[in-house]
């Protein structure tokens, strides 16, 4: 299996700084069946780590769920207005366990009481350095809802809180199409009543 000592760097270079970098990479790796590729260019939008949310009530069985504006989506030529978790990037060694807490109460007006975690994992290594830690944060859902975020960073985030079941049934219908808010969801239905019972 290869490793990445099977990986020269030629040269690598930062295209763009702004709120993401662009980095380009000039390298050649090792290939499957012995040798080495010719030089190849590839660019690499540079994320650090992104800390993903599901909010979940085990006494009411509800998950709380936040829907925003995306420029990706715009650009996608999907509907910008989409239906997510709780997410937010790390700053350079900060726990991620803090980052929950911090997005949870900027996105939601929650308080933690406790987090499972269920993946890290990168949603598109093929152009992005981007990884992701997700959780389920255990909180106390009554009230939930309004409009939060940060204003400085021209967040406008709707908050609504609806039952498992319901939120589950977004998964089979379609209406969740973003990948964090698919593993979040899909690990609580797997794991719901396990989860329940721990946190009883």
């Amino acid at each position: 299996m290869p490793t990445n000592s099977d990986i020269e760097i030629l040269e690598r270079k930062i295209c763009y700084q702004g709120f993401f970098s662009l980095e380009r990479l000039r390298l050649r790796h090792a290939l499957f069946q012995g040798g080495w590729t010719p030089p190849l260019v590839r660019e690499v939008l540079i994320r650090g780590l992104a800390v993903a949310v599901l909010p979940y009530d085990p006494v009411r069985d509800e998950v709380v769920l936040i829907e925003q504006f995306r420029s990706g989506a715009l650009v996608a030529g999907e509907n910008a207005w989409m239906i997510e978790i709780v997410a937010g990037i790390a700053h350079e060694g900060e726990d991620p366990q803090e980052v929950a807490a911090r997005e949870t109460m900027e996105e939601t007006g929650l308080q933690v009481a406790g987090l499972e975690p269920v993946a890290r994992f990168m949603p598109s290594p093929g152009g992005s350095s981007e990884v992701v830690q997700v959780y389920v944060a255990r909180v106390d859902a009554d009230g939930a809802g309004g409009y939060h975020g940060v204003e400085d960073e021209g967040e406008d985030i709707r908050v609504f809180r609806l039952t498992a079941e319901k939120a589950f049934a977004m998964l089979d219908d379609g209406r969740i199409d973003t990948a964090i808010t698919l593993v979040g969801l899909q690990w609580l239905a797997r794991n719901r009543d396990a989860l329940r019972t721990r946190w009883r």
